[in-house]
């Protein structure tokens, strides 16, 4: 009778043990979610239970890690959101202010014919300056918050260049340039056609707009292929980079000393972005007086 009653004592210290240890690991639960609530930092767990107890500590962990993941993103598209429109109420200013000007102006009622005609156009060319700035700086700022998705497609390297050429044909006419394509036939990369296009033109604009006045005026696009990759290369022969410049020139808004002065240092960020979303990647190497070289890569299935 009394080892009945001493197993059965026993067994009542071990239920009764078990219990208290059941209540000690969810009251560290429960202090654990109230840290969560007061901390700006996830903080871990010492270490993990064994059992149900242990599967739901672990639950409760990849739950909470999985929220404070969609919190610090959502922090980060604010944060972009709020440079996008600051970068936009800095880079309109200087329009918004021509165009007030010019409108003024143009409610003088002895204002010349020619005159009137004259402000009329550069309202119309701000404007469109703005709307460019706008759409631009919102593409890149989605492009950095990776709120874009661009699609994937098989694209023929020859047909992107010639979209992304198409645009610039005049600008290189006006400014003298020459451009010469060497792309062989049936090379394809995977990527989105219009956004890549749009990116590629950004590039080959900026060699058109660099290229020296006084030195040779071609910009040269090829296009070669491996087994890794398809390689793409704008090369100019401008007047070149200056070394502490060249690896400032992928920032957003950076202008350097022989930047157009109708250049607003949006292009090639932009156009880097949408390359590094497509698992590819974008360099660009300089030396001053010998023109400019850009090496755009697409990976074939490989990760960067």
């Amino acid at each position: 009778m009394e080892i009945f009653l001493g197993c059965g004592a026993f067994f009542c210290l071990v239920e009764f043990l078990l219990y208290r240890r059941r209540e000690r690991k969810l009251k560290e639960l429960t202090l654990y979610l109230l840290k969560l609530q007061d901390g700006a930092e996830l903080p871990p767990f010492e270490s993990f239970e064994e059992g149900q107890l242990g599967v739901l500590q672990s639950e409760i962990y990849k739950m909470v890690s999985l929220l404070d993941e969609e919190t610090k993103k959502s922090k980060r598209q604010n944060h972009y959101l709020a440079d996008m429109l600051s970068d936009i109420s800095h880079q309109i200013k200087t329009p918004l202010a021509g165009i007030t000007l010019m409108t003024d102006l143009l409610k003088d009622p002895e204002l010349p014919e020619e005159k009137r005609e004259e402000f009329v156009e550069k309202i119309d060319r701000q404007t469109e300056k703005i709307t460019w700035l706008v759409r631009n700086l919102l593409t890149l700022a989605q492009l950095e918050a990776d709120m874009l998705k661009l699609k994937k497609e098989t694209v023929s390297a020859a047909e992107l260049v010639e979209t992304a050429v198409g645009p610039l044909n005049i600008l290189a006419e006006l400014k003298g340039v020459e451009l010469e394509m060497k792309i062989p036939e049936g090379i394809e990369l995977s990527c989105d056609r219009a956004w890549t296009a749009e990116a590629l033109s950004n590039v080959i604009k900026n060699c058109i707009e660099h290229v020296s006045t006084d030195a040779g005026k071609h910009v040269w696009i090829t296009v070669a292929e491996n087994n890794f990759a398809v390689t793409l290369t704008v090369r100019d022969d401008g007047p070149g980079i200056p070394p502490e410049e060249l690896p400032h020139i992928f920032e957003r808004f950076y202008k350097g000393k022989n930047s157009s002065k109708n250049s607003v240092g949006i292009g090639l960020a932009m156009a880097r972005q949408i390359f590094l979303q497509q698992n590819g990647t974008i360099e660009a190497a300089s030396e001053p007086g010998k023109g400019t070289s850009f090496r755009i890569r697409f990976y074939n299935g490989v990760s960067l």
